[in-house]
């Protein structure tokens, strides 16, 4: 890609970042387009669809995330790893409201922009969580899927104005029902 290239489509990023930030992942391409100085037509040849800018926006955040979990992988406690992604999982979310909805869409949608770094990001947590079940600290009747499922309930309670200061809360109740140590150590 040509540098003046290059330029414009992370000038184009970085509007949608703050769009969607602001906005949610429904934000307009219109609004996108006209916040960045161009016209739609120029947003749409980088970007042919939301999904392709939304997974171009999320692409990094989710290799962020997947690197995350491979170095909370080395860490001494399966159990405090396993809880210290997912609320980093949780807390990533907050960025773009209702990034949780398009994820789950997404992972079960294989023709999706989103589908593979989806996939990547759950087996990412999943390598954790196997982690924690092998140490004998997780729950054995869970899985990636569930992990995944989780991570999108506590994450959109951080959508939900009124809930959302109960989600640290709630990911501490969370972690206490999948972990056995957390539920020993809190009795």
């Amino acid at each position: 890609m040509r540098a003046d290239a290059k330029k414009n489509r992370d000038h184009l990023l970085t509007v949608a970042g703050t769009a969607v930030a602001e906005q949610g992942v429904d934000a307009s391409m219109r609004d996108i387009a006209r916040r960045a100085g161009v016209g739609l037509a120029t947003l749409l040849r980088h970007f042919p669809t939301r999904e392709a800018l939304l997974e171009a926006l999320l692409h990094a955040s989710f290799e962020e995330l997947t690197a995350k979990a491979a170095e909370f992988a080395s860490s001494d406690s399966p159990g405090d790893a396993l809880v210290a992604w997912t609320r980093d999982c949780v807390a990533w979310t907050t960025t773009y409201r209702g990034v949780t909805v398009l994820m789950a869409a997404a992972i079960e949608d294989e023709a999706s922009a989103l589908h593979a770094s989806c996939v990547t990001l759950r087996a990412a947590g999943t390598r954790l969580l196997t982690r924690a079940q092998d140490a004998g600290v997780a729950r054995m009747d869970i899985d990636g899927d569930d992990l995944f499922a989780l991570i999108a309930m506590l994450a959109w309670l951080g959508d939900q104005p009124s809930l959302a200061p109960r989600a640290d809360h709630l990911i501490d109740v969370v972690a206490r029902a999948v972990l056995h140590e957390a539920a020993s150590a809190s009795r």
